[in-house]
């Protein structure tokens, strides 16, 4: 049975707005891995896997992390354990720790 036109314009709609927020969610993620280059001194790829990885560590959607890491940018806080995890992320991805941690 043929779709009906309204379903059919229904049906476009949501992919419209499933698009909409792919693409936001994907800025969000590539500015967080542009944060990760500049101050975890990461290649972007490196950027990426430390994002992954703090995503898995902690248990929370990678773009979630990302908009953690974009408000610690502006703000200059992090939940603890985001801070944790994106250290260890650091130290096992990149040269250097997260600023602003304390020195060990």
């Amino acid at each position: 049975m043929a779709e009906s036109e309204p379903d059919r314009i229904a049906e476009l709609q949501t992919q419209i707005i499933q698009l909409k927020e792919a693409m936001v969610s994907h800025a969000v993620v590539d500015q967080a891995i542009g944060m990760m280059v500049a101050l975890g001194r990461v290649a972007p790829d490196q950027g990426w896997e430390v994002l992954k990885d703090v995503s898995q560590h902690t248990n929370i959607k990678l773009r979630h992390i990302a908009e953690l890491i974009l408000i610690w940018g502006r703000r200059g806080d992090i939940p603890p354990e985001i801070r944790a995890a994106l250290e260890d992320a650091l130290d096992r991805y990149g040269p250097t720790q997260v600023p602003g941690a304390a020195e060990d």
